[in-house]
């Protein structure tokens, strides 16, 4: 009986203090007074709103009942109900307990209605409406990077290091590629090692519009392949050129890194230190198809008659003879050989005239033809090399070449 009583006693306290501090509306504030009192449910459990009710203190008892070993002297495995062992006093105690239960069960219900319901179908007023800020919504899809620069912080940061998205999603799959990336899980690492590798603060941006890929490439790889690089002698200034120039070089293995210097230097004949020469002063040789390549080769040796060596020459000052034209090609070499006069042993020397716009070639030969000084022979007197024919100012072509002024020169062309 004195455990019942002393129970009954806690109970109260406990229903007295939870409404003196708002028992309703601080659930969270009575959990450790909760906890303090042993067989009190949790409040996560308490009941729903259409049970508070007829709940009284007598599920109370029953759990504490249920959790307490019978009496000794309960020899036959049943005891008597505990209402029957609690002296009047304790009775009327725990009756005033079930009306401040009932009381406090009240101010609950009531208090419950007070608290906003959390369902989204519920009305609200039209100055509450007005509050809410609604933020943009991600297009599911879009056909710009634009759209989704606002909501990425990794395009965000790429625009600010110069990166032009408006380049890159041209590019296949680039820009579905840059939205998958976090920037300092992902990007960050690239940077630096460009960095490392020589790429410029101010070209980083760049770059990267040229070659959004690499941001995809594994560190390691990119270390691999740079480290061939430098086994085959190319300095680190070397290595920054051709990378900056050549954006695409590092996505190649370093076995295709190792078959198109192979090819070059089979292929022309040069030896290891012209081979690097000619890879360093145009990259894209190494990232550039190698068709273009074999064609005007075949061109240079077949249609206009060069002999190896004479190629070997040319193709070593002037690497840009391999990517050219081959139609701007042959059309050049034709008004310089069939028209203008020049051997081929001349054009081995000047092998840059083919670098030239034709039509500028055209017009200062016709205007030195006019003038009576179109000599092109070294061992004749007033010779013009093919150089100075195309390389010179147009003011400075007139006054030390032509030995005309620049009028004369833009009257003569209005002439053609």
């Amino acid at each position: 009986m004195a455990l019942w009583a002393r129970q009954v006693s806690r109970w109260r306290c406990l229903l007295q203090t939870a409404r003196a501090a708002g028992f309703p509306r601080r659930l969270r504030s009575c959990s450790s007074t909760a906890q303090a009192c042993r067989g009190f449910a949790p409040l996560a459990l308490l009941p729903s709103r259409n049970d508070i009710l007829p709940w009284r203190l007598q599920a109370y008892r029953h759990v504490c009942v249920g959790s307490c070993s019978p009496p000794d002297s309960a020899k036959d495995g049943s005891f008597s109900s505990p209402e029957s062992n609690l002296s009047s006093p304790v009775k009327q105690e725990q009756a005033k307990a079930e009306i401040v239960h009932d009381l406090n069960a009240k101010i609950l219900y009531e208090d419950w209605d007070d608290i906003p319901p959390s369902s989204a179908l519920e009305e609200i007023s039209e100055e509450e409406a007005i509050q809410i800020i609604a933020e943009p919504l991600l297009p599911l899809q879009s056909s710009t990077l634009r759209d989704y620069v606002d909501h990425s912080e990794t395009l965000a940061k790429l625009v600010h290091l110069g990166v032009d998205l408006s380049q890159v999603e041209k590019r296949q799959k680039a820009g579905q590629l840059l939205l998958t990336l976090d920037f300092e899980k992902d990007i960050r690492k690239i940077l630096l090692f460009l960095k490392d590798v020589g790429v410029e603060d101010n070209q980083l941006g760049p770059f990267l519009t040229k070659n959004p890929y690499i941001l995809a490439e594994d560190l390691e790889a990119l270390e691999t392949r740079v480290a061939y690089l430098k086994s085959k002698k190319f300095g680190k200034a070397e290595i920054a050129q051709m990378v900056s120039r050549a954006p695409y070089l590092l996505l190649f293995s370093v076995e295709r890194l190792d078959n198109r210097l192979g090819f070059f230097k089979n292929e022309l004949g040069l030896s290891v230190k012209k081979t690097k020469d000619l890879v360093i002063r145009l990259p894209r040789l190494l990232t550039g198809k190698l068709e273009p390549v074999k064609e005007n080769l075949q061109v240079c040796q077949i249609e206009l008659g060069f002999q190896r060596n004479e190629i070997q020459q040319i193709v070593f000052k002037t690497p840009k003879i391999l990517t050219a034209s081959k139609k701007r090609l042959k059309q050049t070499f034709d008004y310089l050989h069939n028209i203008m006069g020049i051997p081929h042993h001349m054009l081995t020397r000047f092998p840059q005239v083919f670098n030239s716009k034709l039509l500028r070639i055209r017009e200062r030969h016709m205007f030195l033809t006019f003038l009576g000084r179109a000599q092109y022979d070294p061992a004749q007197p007033s010779y013009i090399s093919l150089d100075q024919l195309v390389s010179l100012p147009d003011e400075v072509f007139c006054t030390e070449i032509a030995k005309a002024s620049i009028q004369d020169f833009e009257k003569f062309l209005k002439t053609l």
